[in-house]
């Protein structure tokens, strides 16, 4: 009887298998699940976005600091930076659009303890908006403190990063392209780290602390 019915059916199972296959793999692919997890992510806020060349050699760069920063054991260090750009004020409602929606994207990987690091062009007002820049020591502030003095340090400012193999990078400007060094456009930058006010971390957390004092210790 199962015979039969396998003669008659076999092929409507097969195709029902690789259907729902497919449809998995969609499924995985949409939600992530078949990517490998970054061992720590970057966040850039600033208000021009940077050059797909500066973020892949960040990226790189950072990768390429040691195998002991492969903190989920895939045999591999990834890093990913997740960029946040904000016109500041403008009338424009096309940019003021983009504006809102990086702010609900980074408020949301704030909330969900993605990135560790902060990059950020105006440190000062990116600790008004969020207060969530740690102390050196790695404390959180107090409500009142909106400070970065002893959270952030200048790009320039340290050897660690402005030691970085950046290379060079294509900026469009007045419709004109031309080539930047990478580690130009970060001069201004400032570099963080975030504290947690609940128990909600940042997955290696503690291994993301260790990799800030080792970078901040080389100055």
């Amino acid at each position: 009887m199962i015979k039969n019915w396998w003669h008659y059916n076999n092929w409507y199972v097969i195709c029902g298998a690789v259907l729902l296959g497919i449809i998995c793999n969609l499924a995985g692919s949409y939600l992530g699940l078949w990517e490998k997890q970054p061992d720590f992510q970057i966040a850039y806020i600033g208000k021009v976005m940077l050059p797909e060349d500066t973020v892949s050699a960040l990226e790189t760069a950072f990768s390429s600091l040691g195998n002991e920063l492969d903190f989920n054991q895939y045999g591999e260090v990834l890093v990913k930076v997740n960029q946040y750009i904000s016109s500041g004020s403008t009338t424009d409602p096309e940019l003021a659009q983009y504006a809102y929606a990086a702010e609900i994207t980074l408020t949301a990987d704030i909330n969900d303890c993605e990135s560790y690091f902060f990059l950020m062009e105006d440190a000062e007002q990116f600790q008004r908006d969020f207060h969530v820049l740690a102390r050196f020591d790695g404390s959180c502030p107090e409500d009142a403190d909106a400070s970065t003095e002893d959270k952030t340090v200048l790009w320039t400012d340290c050897a660690a990063l402005s030691g970085l193999k950046l290379g060079s990078c294509s900026v469009v400007t007045a419709g004109e392209t031309i080539t930047k060094n990478s580690q130009e456009l970060l001069a201004g930058c400032s570099f963080g780290r975030r504290c947690f006010y609940t128990e909600r971390r940042t997955d290696y957390a503690e291994k993301c602390d260790e990799l800030w004092d080792s970078l901040i210790d080389k100055n």
